[in-house]
């Protein structure tokens, strides 16, 4: 073969090159791009929870100390003792106080024969006086008759002078009478001085029982004092008896046998019981922005190091108020109460929890991945403003929603029903003025004082404010009484399944993303619950590929809530 032909079929095989070169680069370019990955929209079920840590801890646990100070001299108990009520786990050394027990019962006693012998005393002053009273009685006695006597001399005495004024009576049976009537005279006022001593004998004896009865109540009151001696001996003596107060287990011993307790100014902790382990508390530790998503009763599920295949379930028992701030880092504590019927859940365990917060059994799910897929140049869904809302999210489909779940909830009558479609209606009405004043370059243009606040987003959120409440107003004053608590209730529920806004992107006829605005509700960090939107279950949303695919902040239900119109 000739050189010219070789160099022919050469510049032929270069042309050949070049133009599939050309054709690849070139022409090809559309068909190298890489694809957009989808996932499809599906139902199912959707469980949002929050994770948490949280240490094992005994529901009661009750510090046994010694309020005594002394050598320990017996311990019946060590850890992982069962113990009963009353029983004696410990001892303290005892013979001092129990001298001193003996010493306080013989004072007792010697106080108790004090008063024995000042009873004695007073019951000798007391028979002395019923003596001394017969003895009054028997001069007083004696004195009446020395009193008739008495008189009978003088009329005796009277009579003799008498006759012998006359010159009858003699002068001896005068004298005689006279001698008669001194004699009785003499005798009545001896007689009334021994009454008189008679009678300051009873006033001394009198002074003698008061006084016999000073010395007894005083006796009383030495043997009250020597009682409350012994007794407080006694409650020493007794506590020298270490005894568990509760029935439980022994999880921690702190002292040893011949070790000295001193109790000088607090008492000093001896054993840690926990009272029953067959039920045992979680202390969880929950983040500020998931404790208000926890409520008493919830379901937990847990784990714990030492059987990691195993879950253990339990339920939220109480959310402490008492906040916790590590490093500006706020954490409030959950109590969680398991069952522990087989004991394999130990104090101070450490357990990886998940409350269950939220479910939903059957609902359209989207995949997180499609909400957080953007291409490039695109920006995330607005979130503030009315006028932004997601399609098929906007005011007027609000208003839609709040007048399906008055229907679905409250249940109002036939001219309940007409009235509230009424309201609705005018507060669509007022909405659409403001949207036609908005786009009319007047920002600020009323229709029933929704547009309010011009530019200013503060001012803007007030006016939906006042919208909404002046719309719950009108709402409440059509129904009835029982009515009208049903809807406050509703009201009063919150928004949480009006989700908040979200995006996500479907592929057009020509394989190009074209967004959608959807609202979603909670998730379980694979998939979030699509409250609303132009998404039926099975459609397609791109979750990844495409040129330099960007990812965007996640627009789940994390995210801020918009304003609430109603």
């Amino acid at each position: 073969m000739s050189g010219r032909t070789l160099i022919g079929i050469g510049f032929a095989g270069l042309v050949l090159a070049a133009g599939a070169w050309w054709l690849a680069g070139a022409g090809g370019s559309r068909s190298s791009e890489p694809a957009y990955r989808t996932a499809a929209v599906d139902t199912g079920r959707i469980v949002a929870s929050v994770r948490a840590t949280g240490t094992m801890n005994p529901v009661t646990t009750v510090l046994v100390g010694s309020q005594l100070s002394g050598q320990i001299i017996e311990i019946n108990a060590d850890f992982n003792s069962p113990v009963k009520a009353g029983q004696v786990i410990a001892k303290l050394f005892s013979e001092q106080i129990r001298s001193r027990r003996d010493a306080a019962a013989a004072d007792l006693a010697q106080g108790r024969a004090d008063l024995a012998q000042r009873r004695a005393q007073l019951d000798r002053v007391r028979a002395t006086r019923q003596k001394a009273e017969a003895t009054l009685r028997d001069q007083q006695a004696v004195g009446e008759r020395i009193a008739a006597q008495l008189a009978e001399a003088r009329r005796n005495n009277e009579r003799q002078k008498e006759l012998t004024a006359r010159g009858v009576g003699s002068t001896t049976a005068l004298e005689a009478s006279t001698t008669q009537l001194e004699v009785q005279t003499a005798t009545l006022a001896s007689n009334q001085a021994q009454i008189a001593v008679a009678r300051a004998e009873l006033v001394g004896l009198d002074a003698d029982i008061a006084l016999a009865q000073a010395q007894m109540e005083a006796a009383d009151a030495v043997i009250l004092a020597r009682e409350a001696k012994l007794r407080d001996i006694e409650i020493d003596l007794a506590r020298t008896d270490i005894r568990s107060p509760v029935d439980g287990v022994v999880v921690q011993k702190q002292i040893e046998l011949g070790q000295t307790v001193a109790a000088s100014l607090n008492a000093p902790t001896l054993f840690t019981i926990a009272q029953d382990l067959s039920e045992i508390d979680i202390y969880a530790n929950v983040d500020e922005t998931d404790v208000g998503r926890i409520r008493d009763g919830q379901p937990v599920s847990f784990t714990v190091n030492a059987y990691p295949e195993r879950v253990y379930r339990g339920r939220v028992k109480m959310v402490r108020l008492a906040a916790q701030t590590v490093q500006n880092v706020v954490t409030y504590t959950a109590i969680v109460s398991v069952q522990n019927r087989d004991m394999t859940l130990l104090p101070g365990m450490t357990a990886n929890l998940q409350i269950l917060t939220e479910e939903r059994a059957d609902t359209v799910r989207i995949p997180n991945a499609a909400l957080r897929f953007r291409p490039p140049g695109a920006a995330a869904p607005a979130q503030d403003a009315a006028s932004s809302a997601p399609a098929g999210t906007g005011p007027a489909a609000l208003l839609d929603d709040l007048q399906q779940r008055i229907l679905a909830e409250v249940k109002p009558d036939a001219g309940q029903q007409a009235a509230i479609a009424a309201i609705i209606d005018r507060r669509r009405e007022a909405l659409t003025q403001r949207g036609r004043g908005r786009a009319g370059g007047n920002p600020g243009g009323a229709g029933a004082g929704g547009g309010a606040g011009g530019g200013d987003p503060q001012a803007r959120q007030a006016a939906l404010a006042e919208a909404r409440q002046r719309l719950v107003s009108d709402i409440a004053a059509v129904l009835d009484e029982a009515r009208r608590k049903t809807f406050e209730a509703m009201i009063a529920g919150g928004d949480g399944r009006r989700g908040v806004s979200g995006r996500v992107y479907v592929l057009d006829g020509a394989g190009q993303p074209q967004p959608v605005n959807v609202r979603v509700g909670i998730t379980d960090g694979a998939f979030t619950e699509l409250v609303s939107g132009d998404l039926p279950s099975g459609a397609q949303v791109v979750v990844g590929g495409g040129p330099r695919t960007t990812a965007a902040a996640p627009a789940g239900p994390r995210g801020p809530r918009g304003p609430r119109l109603f």
